[in-house]
């Protein structure tokens, strides 16, 4: 029989009180509230350490504190990424985010979400699906991108989008709910 983990790994119903997923996130809590606890002029090392610790890998990655996410290992990032100010990663599910990538202030990113049915929401499930970002993206602040979005390689997306839908390739998008623009 698999784990909740392994469920929600697979992107399967699976129940979020599960004790292994309970500690994960506390585990991850902790580091965030280590690094946002950090005096603004922390040597950049120690900021560094702890974000590697964060998203279990070494990566080129500037952070504005405060800074959340749920489990940091199922986000992989490509380098010269940076996070604004009050950025929130959901990440239920794999999210990944491009090299020369920018996330303005208030960005949230959702990999996960819950069913749309109420009885299955009454037993605690959750579910989750990936969020791809691609190199070279700016995304204004206070968006949101939603469970199973892509965002194709050198496009922008405008401040206070809600992003339900794939975006392609280089394209301005904008709006709630967001919509393709015009072409960069």
């Amino acid at each position: 029989m698999r784990t909740e983990k392994e469920k929600m790994l697979g992107g399967d119903a699976y129940n979020a009180s599960d004790p292994e997923l309970v500690a994960e996130r506390e585990r991850t809590r902790t580091l965030c509230q280590q690094f946002n606890a950090l005096a603004p002029c922390a040597l950049a090392a120690e900021r560094q350490a702890l974000l590697s610790i964060l998203f279990r890998a070494e990566t080129d990655v500037f952070v504005t504190a405060p800074f959340f996410c749920d489990y940091g290992y199922n986000v992989a990032l490509g380098t010269n990424v940076y996070f604004n100010f009050n950025c929130i990663v959901l990440d239920v599910a794999p999210v990944s985010i491009g090299s020369n990538t920018i996330l303005g202030p208030a960005v949230q990113i959702y990999a996960a979400s819950h069913p749309m049915n109420g009885e299955a929401r009454r037993k605690g499930l959750e579910c989750a699906k990936p969020v791809a970002i691609g190199d070279d993206v700016w995304i204004g602040g206070g968006a949101i991108i939603c469970p199973g979005v892509t965002i194709g390689a050198g496009s922008v997306i405008g401040a206070g989008s809600v992003v339900t839908r794939d975006v392609p390739p280089n394209m301005f998008a904008a709006g709630s709910p967001c919509r393709v623009i015009r072409r960069i």
